[in-house]
């Protein structure tokens, strides 16, 4: 979602000496965001063994963050223009931690779901709030570099919430609640992070103010009027999110054990590696758009790898290895592209409003996908005693994923043709206006 915006920075002064330290610390406070994101998936099946979670349950959990993304996704930008970007990413963290820890205590299942709700509040605006201040701490000559790492950094947490069952195994023997005090404690690692973040923005004595009122006024009005290939490439951000993070976040780990007959320890290993590959071939597909141009066929590319992981996981016996790189690839291609992409249809002066429907869209397509994904496991009775009830589930995310392709190859006829916006054309023939934003 918020990823673009960092395309669209304004940073033009000389680097500043402590650039580095800044995002460093930046993308160590995202990074722990994104851990207590994924913490639900690994401890899934203890859930339903010690506490009698079902699918639904676990659905909900995972679901229930999306919806006050949408909500930040539409308001942060006005709280970061009239506050700072530094400041709203420390109190972001603030709520971050008391989310965590709500969670953690976890007893009864309300209080868990409103910790998971609490705590996304905090992911819906500390992503954006620390891409606004790095936008403000590095050139334009070098933002997209530091975006890229940022990313890049930010998924390692991604992959050290998967690997936490085999690193603190001794922590998920314990039970259910261990492991989530763990994501309380990394949470609590983000909050120092975004405290030195802090501390170094007010070093350096910048002070970020504007008229927010009137853009948001006027972002509102004339909300649906973008072109064809805005629409499509919509269709790709909310369909692809709506497949890749409800499966890999909530269900891929237990569907692993019951399905695969995979350990616990395995399971989170296997699901790790999308996540580890993604940390660094995101910024090598970066890179291959800016030099070679054919982002909508890239996209078409990554997009097709999706539906294609869910037919290799039901219908072959192929190691679970070849599932895992086919959607590790479209992992890391499609967010490369993808948001680079969106920046060269909007216009600048409409960037913020389409990303802003981009996002609210997305939130509520994942949550709804979370909890169909769960209702379908538990009507068809999904298990360890009955694997084939996933199938159901699996239908569900193949379809999405083909109407992702779909969404993906409208954009790329589009912009084959005459009324595209260059997304085919190598970086040198696109106009120049399109690149300034």
């Amino acid at each position: 979602m918020s990823e673009a915006a960092a395309t669209a920075g304004t940073g033009s002064e000389r680097p500043h000496a402590l650039r580095w330290w800044a995002l460093a610390l930046a993308a160590i406070a995202v990074s722990s965001s994104y851990y207590e994101d994924d913490v639900i998936g690994p401890i899934a099946d203890l859930l339903h063994r010690q506490r009698g979670f079902d699918q639904a349950q676990l659905g909900l959990l995972n679901g229930v963050i999306s919806v006050p993304n949408a909500l930040i996704a539409l308001s942060g930008g006005i709280l970061i223009d009239r506050f700072g970007a530094s400041r709203v990413a420390w109190w972001s963290a603030v709520i971050g931690v008391a989310g965590a820890v709500l969670t953690a205590i976890g007893e009864p299942y309300g209080l868990m779901v409103a910790g998971r709700f609490v705590f996304g509040v905090s992911e819906g605006a500390i992503f954006i709030a620390l891409i606004a201040g790095l936008a403000r701490w590095f050139p334009a000559s070098g933002l997209a570099l530091a975006t890229a790492l940022y990313l890049s950094l930010a998924r390692v947490g991604s992959y050290a919430v998967d690997t936490s069952t085999a690193w603190a195994h001794a922590l998920y023997e314990r039970g259910w609640q261990a492991p989530l005090w763990l994501g309380a404690l990394v949470s609590l690692a983000g909050l120092l992070a975004a405290g030195g973040f802090r501390a170094l923005d007010l070093r350096r004595g910048r002070s970020v103010r504007g008229a927010s009122v009137v853009a948001g006024r006027q972002t509102l009005r004339g909300l649906l009027s973008f072109d064809r290939s805005y629409w499509y490439i919509l269709g790709v951000h909310v369909l692809y999110a709506a497949v890749f993070f409800p499966f890999r976040t909530t269900f891929a780990i237990e569907y692993f054990q019951h399905v695969k007959g995979l350990t616990l320890r395995e399971a989170g290993v296997t699901n790790s590696w999308v996540f580890f590959a993604a940390i660094f071939a995101t910024p090598l597909f970066g890179l291959a758009a800016d030099r070679l141009g054919r982002r909508a066929s890239m996209l078409v590319l990554g997009t097709a790898l999706l539906p294609a992981t869910f037919l290799v996981l039901g219908l072959s016996h192929a190691d679970l290895w070849v599932s895992t790189v086919m959607m590790g690839v479209s992992f890391s291609l499609v967010p490369a592209v993808i948001w680079p992409a969106t920046t060269l249809i909007l216009e600048p002066e409409r960037l913020g409003r389409g990303l802003g429907l981009i996002t609210l869209v997305q939130a509520a397509a994942m949550a709804g996908a979370n909890l169909a994904a769960g209702w379908l496991a538990d009507r068809s009775g999904a298990g360890a005693s009955n694997p084939a009830g996933y199938t159901p589930m699996l239908v569900f995310f193949f379809l999405t994923g083909v109407a992702a392709l779909v969404s993906a190859l409208l954009l790329w006829r589009r912009e084959s043709g005459s009324g595209g916006h260059g997304l085919e054309r190598p970086p040198r023939a696109v106009p120049e206006r399109a690149l300034r934003v």
